[in-house]
């Protein structure tokens, strides 16, 4: 008797589950017959299946049925125009492989398209995983500019710079944003600005008609505190005056409202793009990002990228 649909459906998004396993996350059949609790030669069998299916290309290519659910209900309930929500690894809540693949995946579709588009970036490891997992591209009727300062304050590059990696994969125009992250002063900042340079590049970002951002936590291990763009003390201060989370440097508290603050005063980098104007797209997953990434849905950035966990925790399960 042959599978119903249901059945042959279910058996699918297992194979989706079981190629996503080996092929994204890297884990072998004897790790995935103990996280699905099924046998190795079932795993075996699903793994095949998910490739002789056409789930599995470069990327997964099945709508697992979940996480479109979850991503459906993302948006409702933070007002988002896109939402994607990719499955967790069970053993790790690190990995970021899938939400860069889906990253790049996005992103190649926006600028697999004829008519000419701005398309501005942050910064940060997912987004930097992201561009490597993409093709190669040719695409000069495209312009690629940074929101972030590429600069750190000895006048080193930036390490999780994306604008520069995308160069070596996409043939367009590029715009490096040619300061630091975080400027000495605010006057400091100011001067910068005015350069004719930066300013074009500056007024660039403000045009672009999607962007794609990481988000940082404000603690002890944050992305800021680690580069070194703010010291311990400040954390502590910037905490007090309410901050939750950052976006390419700028600071913002629980209702998504930049802060008013003394660090905010010297950030460098390009203003948020409006999302009254501008899709902008989060990339981030994690608990430690839950309640930045909360903050930000709906008032920052209008689409998210995450995955399953996360999804789940920002709607209360």
């Amino acid at each position: 008797m042959g599978r119903s649909l249901g059945e042959e459906t279910s058996r699918l998004d297992i194979a989706a589950k079981a190629g996503w396993l080996y092929y994204v996350a890297g884990k072998t059949q004897e790790e995935i017959a103990q996280i699905l609790k099924l046998s190795r030669p079932s795993v075996q069998r699903l793994v095949s299946l998910s490739m002789s299916a056409g789930l599995v290309k470069m990327r997964i290519d099945h709508p697992i049925s979940s996480c479109m659910e979850l991503a459906d209900e993302l948006k409702a309930k933070f007002g988002l125009s896109f939402a994607e929500v990719t499955l967790s690894d069970p053993t790790s809540a690190s990995t970021v492989l899938g939400i860069a693949e889906a990253c790049a995946s996005e992103m190649e579709r926006r600028l697999s398209v004829g008519e000419p588009t701005v398309l501005a970036v942050g910064t940060g490891r997912t987004l930097k995983e992201a561009v490597k997992r993409m093709p190669s591209m040719h695409c000069p009727q495209h312009r690629i500019v940074s929101l972030a300062g590429n600069v750190g304050l000895d006048g080193s590059a930036s390490v999780y710079n994306v604008v520069f990696s995308m160069a070596d994969k996409v043939q367009a125009p590029h715009y490096p944003m040619p300061v630091p992250v975080v400027a000495s002063s605010p006057k400091e900042r100011t001067l910068l600005h005015e350069l004719s340079g930066v300013r074009s590049t500056l007024q660039l970002a403000m045009d672009a008609q999607s962007a794609f951002v990481g988000i940082g936590d404000v603690g002890p291990q944050a992305p800021l505190v680690l580069d070194g763009y703010i010291t311990p003390d400040e954390v502590t201060e910037v905490q007090k005056a309410g901050a939750v989370g950052e976006i390419c440097g700028w600071l913002y508290d629980a209702g998504g409202t930049i802060l008013d603050c003394a660090f905010n005063a010297r950030v460098a980098s390009v203003p948020i793009p409006s999302v009254d104007r501008c899709e902008v797209i989060a990339v981030a997953m994690g608990p430690a990002k839950k309640p930045a990434l909360a903050a930000a849905l709906g008032r920052l950035v209008n689409g998210v990228i995450t995955d399953e966990r996360t999804a789940r925790s920002l709607l209360g399960r």
